[in-house]
């Protein structure tokens, strides 16, 4: 039950995930689908002047059109203290929109084009436990923004969770400082974010299709080959899926059937095991069966008297499992990532703990309660009463139950692994060794990067450092529209697409099939470009090197071409990605530090250089094996959970085996004294104790293998670079629940085949 518990808790948190905000079901986020040769691509990115085209087009259907940048971490800097946070730049009807609790301030706090929000945990960090409204903060050691309003911490099931959005800035200064002015009559530019709520008397759906050609409407001959067309995302829908072909697909919602099902297999294992003792004890209880009827007891009171006695059990398990949840539950948030609690609050959960307690005992109490007030009272009392071989056909096939569902879970957890250290001994393209990335968070390092990378270099700390605009852990930049010799005029082209300094390959360690490096000896670079395998295949280009490629109006050459670098998602293929050299383009460092040095000793001597050049901006970084790391981190955190549900499935399943074996060893006790006295030797004894609990795991391991494979290999379709079910995973499994069966039946097994045969045959 506490395991059921948990699970519950873990479902109602990702169920619940955005429920914060007031307008919940009238809330939705604009988003594109673009159809690349066939493949139609739902993306979060879109041009600057939408927000703009839908107030002026479709403004009735609306109550808040809101344009966002996408999160951003920065640096906010007042009285002395510097604290890096992520944020959004959002237009001003964002606080309604999500219905911010204002601590201070108004939801009308952002119409200044000088102003930001914080949070609430933001704030303190920043000014203690003083107001700071009309207070100023400096972002990025450049403009400075008068704090007009603090806001409530939204909790952790959402999407502005501090971990994504601690602060919310004024859009009219990012569309005016930020972005150029030519990006607002750009329709292929996707550069920014819209979200909107719907206007009360309107349909999601309906709203969703009058603006589905928006963009196509505004966008150039070129642009329009994507077939761009808008949809609304609800945001009920934002966490648990996702979009696949312009089909919304389960998500996470994949996991919260899993772990739903995981917590009732669990219960009913549990459940199983009630009853299989209660019904194995039954000629224990058969005279008392007996005497009641005898006396005039009816069979409903009978069957009431042991659903009671179950509703007891499960009431007295309720209080010990809330104890366990207690105990248990924050073990349980570090390994599923969450800030669970009890819902102490809640009606709902007092009404679902009651009808769950009444439920399990109804459904534990269910098959002991009709079997054992069916007992005839004249053959109890006679003494001839016995249960019968057919009596135990309902145990074993409880049995049969429990062990599919352990030996499936077995499978499963072995194949989650499987998957996640297939991927993750995929080659990535480049060293992940002794490179640290670090985000610019302004211009001071971009200006003199020639000098603070001879000034790293000159310290011994680093082997070398580049540039470039995006980290090599997580490319964003795409692009498109690019002409090449023999591009199909029809094709919708979209590209990965890096700019870089030409020191970047000898930083990161990219390995070259043909073709040379980017090198300062070479003018012409900035006008030559390196593609990566899969941009050659998507291309067709039989001798890549020397052929021109038509970029943003502008010709590049090709000089050379790299092994496909895992720069995104390490279960999907590689985009095709173009790196190219543009000194305008700056964003993160790349270092590469010396191997010679050790890691603190280097990061010592790059922060004394780091700060000569940017004293007012804390030093911060991430290594690039530890970011690589990261991406596993959702399906090990669902090995971890598996796992644990796994061991647990199997020791319930052990518990009601030991509690049969030691039941039947009981029954049998005589049988076996008179088998000893006949000459039958200890592995006779014990082979014929097990043979019949072997069976019935054979039978299980027949229906679980397929089933498993049938699950995990619908689960492996999610992934295009997936491991395959091998043979050993089912052989594994299958000799592990054969092995933990006799081990959990030998302890009973061997005591009796070994007991003094004339301590059992004394009363005969």
């Amino acid at each position: 039950m506490a395991v059921a518990m948990l699970i519950s808790l873990w479902i109602w948190d990702e169920l619940s995930f955005n429920t914060y905000h007031d307008n919940y079901s009238r809330i939705a986020q604009v988003m594109l689908n673009q159809d690349r040769n066939g493949n139609i691509n739902a993306e979060y990115g879109l041009p600057a002047g939408l927000g703009a085209e839908l107030r002026k087009s479709y403004g009735n259907d609306f109550k808040y059109i809101v344009m966002s940048s996408f999160p951003s971490r920065h640096i906010l800097a007042a009285g002395g203290k510097n604290v890096s946070s992520s944020g959004n730049f959002m237009e001003a009807d964002a606080p309604k929109l999500y219905s911010l609790k204002m601590i201070e301030g108004t939801d009308n706090s952002l119409n200044d084009p000088s102003s930001i929000l914080l949070s609430e945990s933001l704030s303190k960090s920043i000014f203690g436990n003083s107001s700071c409204i009309d207070k100023m903060v400096t972002m990025d050691n450049g403009k400075n923004f008068k704090v007009t309003g603090v806001y409530e911490d939204p909790p952790a099931n959402t999407s502005l969770s501090l971990s994504n959005i601690s602060f919310i800035g004024p859009w009219s200064y990012f569309s005016v400082h930020v972005l150029p002015d030519w990006v607002f009559n750009a329709w292929g530019w996707d550069c920014a974010q819209l979200f909107v709520q719907i206007s009360d008397n309107a349909d999601m759906a309906k709203v969703s299709g009058k603006i589905k050609n928006a963009i196509f409407n505004k966008a150039n001959d070129a642009d329009q080959k994507s077939k761009p067309a808008l949809l609304l995302h609800p945001m009920s829908k934002w966490h648990l899926y996702q979009y696949k072909n312009a089909v919304l697909v389960w998500g996470k919602m994949e996991y919260v059937w899993l772990f739903g099902t995981i917590g009732v297999f669990v219960l009913i294992l549990a459940c199983i095991n009630f009853m299989n003792l209660s019904t194995a004890r039954s000629e224990k209880r058969a005279k008392e069966v007996g005497i009641r009827k005898a006396v005039g007891s009816l069979r409903n009171q009978l069957i009431k008297q042991f659903f009671c006695e179950s509703l007891l059990i499960c009431t007295l398990s309720f209080i010990l499992s809330i104890l366990l949840v207690l105990a248990t539950i924050p073990w349980f948030n570090k390994v599923s990532n969450k800030e669970l609690s009890i819902l102490w609050d809640k009606p709902l959960f007092w009404l679902a703990a009651l009808g769950f307690t009444f439920f399990t005992g109804m459904i534990a109490g269910s098959y002991p309660a009709f079997y054992l007030s069916s007992f005839n009272p004249v053959k109890v009392l006679k003494g001839t009463f016995k249960a019968g071989p057919l009596a135990a056909i309902p145990r074993k096939v409880l049995v049969v139950v429990q062990f599919t569902v352990s030996i499936v879970l077995i499978i499963a957890t072995i194949v989650v692994f499987k998957q996640i250290e297939f991927a993750e001994n995929r080659p990535v393209g480049y060293s992940k060794d002794g490179l640290v990335n670090m985000k610019m968070m302004n211009d001071d390092l971009h200006r003199q990067f020639n000098s603070f990378r001879n000034d790293l270099l000159a310290s011994g700390a680093v082997a070398e450092v580049a540039e470039s605009s995006d980290p090599v852990t997580g490319n964003g930049n795409n692009v498109s529209g690019l002409q090449w010799k023999g591009k199909d005029p029809g094709m919708a082209d979209d590209f990965g697409v890096m700019s870089v300094t030409p020191e970047y390959g000898k930083t990161v360690g990219w390995q070259f099939v043909s073709g040379r490096d980017f090198s300062r000896q070479f003018l012409t670079d900035s006008n030559s470009i390196i593609l990566n395998e899969a941009a050659v295949q998507y291309m067709d280009l039989k001798k890549p090197i020397g052929e021109t490629v038509r970029m943003s109006n502008n010709n590049y050459s090709v000089i050379g071409v790299v092994k496909n670098m895992v720069t995104n998602s390490p279960y999907e293929s590689v985009k095709q990605t173009i790196f190219h050299m543009n000194k305008d383009m700056g964003g993160f460092l790349n270092i590469k530090i010396n191997p010679k040095l050790s890691a603190h000793e280097a990061l010592r001597k790059i922060e004394t250089v780091f700060k000569n050049y940017s004293s007012s901006i804390p030093f911060s970084y991430k290594f690039a094996d530890e970011e690589y790391a990261k991406k596993f981190e959702g399906e090990e955190r669902i090995g971890k959970l598996a796992r644990f549900f796994t061991v647990l499935a199997i020791f319930i399943s052990c518990l009601g085996l030991f509690g049969m074996a030691s039941f039947l060893a009981e029954q049998r006790v005589k049988e076996i004294g008179v088998r000893k006295v006949l000459g039958a030797s200890v592995f006779g004894l014990w082979r014929l104790m097990s043979k019949d609990f072997v069976i019935l795991v054979v039978i299980s391991l027949l229906i679980a293998m397929p089933s498993a494979w049938w699950l995990m290999n619908n689960w492996l379709k999610n992934y295009t670079y997936r491991t395959g079910l091998s043979w050993w995973v089912f052989a594994i499994s299958g000799f592990g629940a054969l092995a933990i069966t006799l081990l959990t039946i030998s302890y009973q097994s061997i005591k009796v085949a070994t007991a003094n045969p004339v301590n059992s045959l004394r009363s005969e």
